[in-house]
């Protein structure tokens, strides 16, 4: 409910606080004196377009402060989902700067004004014209029509599994139109991954089969410089062998004459053994030189197979085409298994049609239930608004299509007057009755649902004596289980409320204010004796007040 309302530099409001009370509260007062700006103002609070020009002092921020008490409302999940901080005493602010610029908070957290309004929705319904309209779309008729069928639930699965669907038919759709461009790929991928399986990746050293084809391909001069480096080392007298046995000779002749000798005598003797080493290792690599040709022919073909498929894929290493052979073996299998998805898929897609379908079906006959209820509650309601003759034929008819909310369509028709024929609501019923029937449903719904606190923006207009009396009783009805305000010029509803409010205008240093007031009980007695007989109230008028208000 909404526990106080806070305005500060508003239209021709400078500064109001004032405190609401559950139950039935009444807002009269002339028109023009402002009742409107009370609307625009808790409007944005609830999440409307702010505007500069509804600043009244254009050198101070506009300030407009709700508090609602949430405590029977189940919003937690919503705060979780909107991500603010949940309090049973909520408190929503939206400020206007001089520059124009709008903020808004709740619970004193900046929040956008599509979070307001997913917020305020639930808070307080402000019934004006405009919102009446709503009666002749199929989206609330359906609704008022769940609301009473108790389809809350299935609805919830029925929104979660269709949203499943949706999506799983979106992948299918995808899959169909992928598989003639994989198909058309398939051939040149294939080939493509042939190609590169037909070399063993995986154990290629690129750089090993490199030395390889160097080695085969310079074996003559290989041969011949390894002969050269022999006989360097043994030829007779000047080769290194011999050399290094001169020099051990010199060396040992000496080496008992100190240890630094001896220690050169080692290290030569040492490179003598080493180099007796090399002269075998010289022998086998000449013996073990290769000079088959078709070897190097096979080497330089794998070399320049490998070459080409660098140059083919714009690669340089063989880690890289290790990749793309990946890649293409995902493509190919992916085209080859690509039926198998489908299938998996449809039927995935058909399990949950099943599901739907069962969904959709329970809410279709929960629905065909309801129906007549609402027919009967409705006709009784507006019979005793003056409508005697008025009667309601809802059709529900179930479909091969799924829609939002199950796979129903709806025909709301009206009939009025006897002899007349039944038509949509847009077209059979006038302004007067559709909002009479605004609050007939208003009135049934209260009894299915919590419904947020609720204004009545003269929806009285049109109507008077019983019928307007009917009305507020309707009203103070609902009242008995929510918060009901209703903004009046009657007299017949304003005696029904529990707490009275007077907006009024007050001139003062040549500027017009808009107040509002609390109303005891012997400002209420003169405020309807006023409203029955104008300004200049008569003995009479106050009597029938006191009477309405008793």
């Amino acid at each position: 409910m909404l526990s106080s309302l806070h305005i500060r530099n508003f239209a021709l409001i400078d500064e109001l606080n004032v405190d609401f009370n559950n139950g039935f509260t009444i807002i009269t007062g002339e028109t023009g004196a402002g009742k409107s700006i009370l609307l625009g103002g808790l409007s944005l609070v609830l999440g409307k377009r702010a505007d500069l020009s509804q600043i009244k002092n254009k050198d101070e921020k506009c300030v407009i402060e709700a508090i609602f008490d949430i405590a029977k409302y189940n919003l937690k999940g919503l705060f979780n989902t909107l991500d603010l901080d949940f309090d049973v005493q909520t408190i929503i602010r939206r400020e206007i700067l001089p520059s124009g610029k709008s903020r808004a908070f709740i619970n004193d957290t900046p929040v956008t004004l599509d979070s307001l309004v997913a917020l305020s929705e639930h808070l307080i319904d402000i019934h004006s014209q405009h919102q009446t309209q709503q009666l002749t779309e199929d989206s609330y008729q359906f609704q008022v029509i769940d609301a009473l069928a108790g389809n809350k639930n299935v609805l919830i699965e029925y929104s979660s599994e269709l949203r499943t669907y949706k999506l799983l038919d979106k992948e299918l759709e995808e899959l169909r139109l992928s598989k003639s461009e994989l198909i058309k790929e398939y051939d040149y991928n294939l080939f493509l991954l042939k190609e590169l399986s037909e070399i063993d990746l995986d154990n290629l050293d690129l750089e090993d089969l490199e030395s390889q084809f160097e080695a085969l391909n310079n074996v003559e001069d290989i041969s011949e410089r390894l002969g050269n480096v022999r006989s360097i080392i043994s030829a007779e007298n000047l080769g290194l062998t011999d050399q290094l046995n001169n020099v051990k000779q010199e060396l040992t002749r000496i080496s008992s004459f100190g240890k630094m000798y001896n220690v050169l005598l080692e290290r030569i003797t040492s490179l003598s053994i080493d180099l007796e080493d090399i002269l075998v290792e010289l022998d086998n690599l000449h013996e073990n030189l290769s000079t088959d040709p078709q070897e190097l022919e096979q080497i330089n073909s794998q070399l320049q197979i490998i070459n080409n498929l660098f140059q083919k894929h714009s690669v340089s290493t063989v880690t890289e085409l290790t990749n793309i052979r990946t890649d293409l073996k995902l493509k190919v299998d992916n085209t080859e298994n690509l039926d198998d998805s489908i299938k998996e898929k449809e039927g995935e897609i058909a399990k949950l049609r099943t599901e739907l379908d069962v969904l959709a079906s329970k809410i279709n006959k929960q629905r065909n239930s309801a129906t007549p209820i609402l027919v009967t509650k409705l006709e009784a309601i507006l019979s005793d608004l003056g409508m005697p003759n008025a009667k309601f034929k809802i059709d529900i008819t179930s479909t091969q299509n799924y829609f939002q909310n199950g796979k129903d369509t709806l025909q709301f028709l009206f009939m009025a007057n006897k002899g007349s024929s039944f038509n949509t609501l847009k077209k059979s019923a006038s302004g007067g009755e559709m909002s009479r029937i605004m609050l007939a449903i208003k009135s049934i719904l209260s009894e299915y649902i919590q419904l947020p606190s609720i204004m009545f923006d003269e929806i009285d207009t049109g109507v008077s004596g019983e019928i307007s009396n009917k009305m507020g009783s309707i009203m103070k009805q609902m009242s008995k289980t929510m918060q009901v305000f209703s903004i009046t010029h009657l007299p017949q509803i304003a005696a029904k409320g529990d707490t009275h409010f007077k907006v009024f205008k007050l001139d003062k240093e040549n500027k017009t204010h808009t107040n509002l007031k609390r109303l005891n009980e012997e400002d209420r007695v003169v405020e309807i004796a006023q409203m029955l007989g104008g300004i200049n109230v008569s003995e009479s008028a106050i009597a029938h007040a006191k009477q309405l208000l008793n």
